[in-house]
C-alpha cells in the first residue's frame, strides 16, 4: 500500500525526482492549482500527506489525509480552517529552511544602520561631500556592540551564527530560556542547535531587561496573541539612547506608531523594517518618509534556493514519518506557531 501525496506548490523537474526517489512508499501526484476544486476528488480522498502553500481541502474532501507540510513557516492564518481543526492532523511548517536568507538580510541591515547608509544614500543624492564627515558618519560598529535577539529560534540562531565572527556579545529571549537547545530543523552546518553562541538567553518575561543592554535588537519571534505589539513605547523606551531595531518577524509585533516616535524623537538612531501590519504599506504611510527607517516589502525571505532549501527539510520530514519518528517543526495550535 503507498501513501498518496499531493504536492500543490510549482517545483522544478529536478525536485519532483528528488522527492519521487524518497522511497517507494510515496506516491507523489504534482498539481498547480488555484483552488482544491482543480485536483480531482478521487485523489484527494486517497490523500495521506499534502505539501501545499495555501491550498486546503475540507475535511470532507480529505478524509484520510493525516499530515500537512506548509510551504512557508508562519502559517497563524491557515490554523483556523475547518481541515486544520481535525483531530489527530498534523500540521508542521518551514521554519528553518529560509532562515539563512532572513539572517542575511537582518545582518545586512544590523550593517547598512550601524555605518549611516541612509545619511550615507541622502548625501549622495544631494552630490553633497559634508565637511563633518567624519563625524555625521561615525559608525557604530558590530564589534564590541551588544545585539538583542528577540526570540531564539531558526532565524536568531543562524544570525547569532553570522555575528559571532565580528565581535558582536549576543543576548537572546528564548519562551524556554532553560532549555537553550532547539528541537526545531536546522539545516547543516548553520544555526546554534545548542544554544552555545548566546552570552545569556532570557525567557520572555525578561525582554525589558535585555534591551537595556543591546545596542542593536533584531526581531525574528512568531506572531501570537501573547507577541502582537510586543515591541510597544515602553520597551522601546527601555533600549538605550542612540539604539537600532531591525524586524524580519511578522506585522504586528512591532507597534509602528511608538516606533516612529521613538526615530523622530532621536531616542532610536535607526531602525529596518520588512514586515508591517498591513502589507503592502500604504503609500500615505509616515514611516515611508522618515529619513533613519530602511523599508524592504517583506523580501526578507527571498531566495533563488527558496524550494531546493524547502523541500530538502521536506524530504528530511518525509524520512521521519517513514520511520515513526516525530516531524520537524510541528504546529501548536496553543502557541499559535
Amino acid at each position: 500500500m503507498t501513501i498518496e501525496t499531493i504536492v500543490t506548490i510549482p517545483l522544478s523537474e529536478a525536485l519532483q525526482a528528488h522527492l519521487r526517489g524518497i522511497s517507494p512508499k510515496i506516491n507523489f501526484h504534482f498539481y498547480t492549482p488555484q483552488k482544491a476544486g482543480d485536483i480531482p476528488p478521487e485523489v484527494w480522498a486517497r490523500a495521506e500527506i499534502l505539501y501545499t502553500g495555501h491550498i486546503l481541502p475540507t475535511p470532507e474532501q480529505a478524509p484520510s489525509l493525516q499530515w500537512i507540510q506548509f510551504h512557508f513557516a508562519g502559517i497563524d492564518r491557515f490554523s483556523g480552517e475547518p481541515i486544520a481543526q481535525r483531530e489527530g492532523l498534523t500540521l508542521t511548517t518551514l521554519s528553518g529552511a529560509a532562515a539563512s536568507q532572513v539572517a542575511e538580510h537582518a545582518l545586512g541591515m544590523l550593517l547598512a544602520l550601524g555605518h549611516k547608509l541612509p545619511s550615507l544614500l541622502a548625501a549622495q543624492k544631494k552630490a553633497e561631500w559634508p565637511k563633518d564627515r567624519f563625524e555625521r558618519f561615525a559608525p557604530l560598529e558590530l564589534r564590541d556592540s551588544t545585539v538583542g535577539i528577540v526570540g531564539y529560534g531558526s532565524i536568531g540562531r543562524q544570525l547569532a551564527y553570522l555575528l559571532r565572527p565580528l565581535g558582536a556579545k549576543i543576548l537572546a529571549t528564548k519562551r524556554d530560556a532553560m532549555h537553550p537547545e532547539h528541537s526545531g530543523y536546522t539545516a547543516e552546518n548553520s544555526g546554534d542547535p545548542g544554544g552555545d553562541m548566546v552570552e545569556r538567553l532570557y525567557p520572555s518575561a525578561a525582554l525589558r531587561s535585555m534591551l537595556k543592554l543591546s545596542n542593536f535588537v533584531v526581531v525574528t519571534v512568531p506572531l501570537t496573541p501573547e507577541t502582537n505589539e510586543l515591541i510597544n513605547a515602553s520597551m522601546l523606551s527601555a533600549m538605550p539612547a542612540g539604539a537600532f531595531l531591525v524586524d524580519v518577524s511578522r506585522g504586528g509585533i512591532v507597534d509602528t506608531v511608538a516606533l516612529l516616535q521613538a526615530l523622530k524623537d532621536g531616542k532610536l538612531a535607526g531602525a529596518a523594517l520588512d514586515v508591517f501590519p498591513e502589507e503592502p504599506l500604504p503609500a500615505n504611510s509616515a514611516l515611508w518618509a522618515q529619513p533613519n527607517l530602511i523599508i524592504s516589502p517583506h523580501i526578507s525571505g527571498n531566495s533563488p534556493h527558496y524550494n531546493e532549501r524547502a523541500i530538502h527539510l521536506f524530504s528530511e520530514n518525509i524520512h521521519r514519518y517513514l520511520a515513526g519518528l516525530t516531524l520537524y517543526n510541528i504546529f501548536e495550535k496553543n502557541r499559535g506557531y
